[in-house]
């Protein structure tokens, strides 16, 4: 089995977002890579896209998607997965991912990334779409851990187990959200190693770190804010157990600081990954 799905390793990057278009093009900083969420250039004209053009002739694009449903009981949309390739083909991103969620049922979108039941009937389900996602793309798709808030009671299995049973059954790979694996820890009150000892880590193409909102007796996934020590200390944990490395990304979408502070934080990732190198050693 080839690591990382034969794609390459990034480096650190930043999602891309509009408010550091006019500082990334005129001060063209040093940063390995930047994921674009999908779903904001499918338009075939337009500003945003003639800017993200201009950026991804300068570096690696990765592209993240939040509408693709996977888990939804509603037939594929055959005309956003075009669209996904088509976009990819033109910025030459390196792999498409999105999330293990639905986001509607019955044509109506609720914009928001909501939890798959855990269980081999939806595994099943779930799988066929991948394959038919990743026959579109000619290419693996990349699948991430959302944060949930709520379960079904029907579940049967973990979603690591749940993850680990679609990358046997697609090929797919992973895309690993370190905050997203503690946000839903502290929601539902599961180790996070345990979750780390389940999925294959041959198959993690990507990490994210972000920040989140800690109310007390539960947690938000926000992107609003610096990652906390937590976070960090379990990435160390990922970054140890992943041992052919992986891209890494930092997300902040709400009260979006200037690009040095955002790029400050990302870039704090190294001195993790060293401890985590120096630890395994």
């Amino acid at each position: 089995m080839t690591p990382r799905l034969g794609l390459p390793d990034l480096g650190i990057g930043i999602g891309l977002r509009s408010a550091h278009y006019a500082h990334i093009l005129e001060r063209r900083p040093a940063l390995g890579w930047f994921e674009i969420v999908s779903d904001n250039y499918l338009e075939d004209a337009g500003r945003p896209l003639e800017l993200l053009d201009r950026i991804a002739a300068r570096y690696p694009i990765v592209m993240h998607g939040v509408s693709l449903s996977i888990g939804s009981t509603d037939p594929l949309d055959h005309d956003y997965v075009r669209r996904l390739v088509r976009l990819r083909d033109r910025v030459n991103a390196r792999w498409v991912s999105d999330h293990l969620c639905w986001t509607g049922v019955a044509g109506r979108n609720t914009h928001d990334l909501l939890p798959v039941p855990l269980t081999r009937a939806s595994l099943r389900h779930i799988a066929d779409r991948v394959c038919a996602v990743q026959d579109a793309l000619g290419a693996p798709l990349v699948i991430e851990n959302p944060s949930t808030y709520a379960a079904f009671r029907g579940d049967t299995l973990s979603e690591w187990d749940f993850l680990a049973g679609l990358c046997a059954a697609t090929g797919c790979g992973l895309l690993l959200d370190v905050n997203n694996v503690y946000v839903s820890s502290r929601n539902h009150g599961f180790d996070p190693r345990a979750y780390f000892d389940g999925i294959p880590w041959d198959r993690v193409v990507q990490m994210h770190l972000a920040g989140h909102s800690d109310n007390g007796d539960h947690c938000v996934d926000t992107h609003d804010g610096p990652v906390i020590d937590a976070v960090w200390q379990l990435f160390a944990d990922a970054w140890r157990r992943c041992p052919d490395g992986a891209s890494v990304l930092l997300e902040w979408d709400a009260r979006l600081p200037a690009f040095p502070v955002v790029a400050a934080e990302a870039r704090r990732a190294r001195r993790h990954m060293r401890t985590a190198a120096g630890a395994v050693s």
